[in-house]
């Protein structure tokens, strides 16, 4: 295999892992602002999460291209892993958008109690 493909192979999967883990820990400030009433930079941080999922799935969509023309690059456990990081990342999206929810809500009933 030429070292070109290794190299380009090699720096797709590196920005998938780059991508997926940045999308994890926007949506892990997300969470933390929640936590703290700041519900506008909950949005905001799951946003720039959502954004670098999307980079992260562009990488794959781009290595799964590639492989359905049949440009086959070989299994390695680093792009094994860099799978492992994207599936975690959207789990953890989703995750954090539900428990940001629960907080939005646990703040309107305090609010609501505090206001009567």
């Amino acid at each position: 295999m030429d070292q070109t493909v290794n190299d380009e192979a090699l720096q797709k999967t590196m920005m998938l892992i780059i991508n997926a883990g940045n999308a994890k820990g926007f949506a892990k400030e997300a969470i933390d602002a929640a936590k703290a009433n700041d519900f506008d930079l909950a949005d905001q941080k799951i946003n720039q999460a959502q954004k670098s999922l999307v980079d992260a799935h562009n990488s794959q969509t781009e290595m799964i291209t590639k492989e359905a023309r049949g440009e086959h690059t070989p299994l390695s456990l680093l792009i094994v892993h860099s799978q492992d990081h994207l599936m975690t990342a959207i789990t953890y999206i989703d995750l954090a958008k539900e428990i940001i929810e629960v907080y939005k809500k646990m703040n309107e009933k305090v609010g609501s109690k505090d206001g009567q």
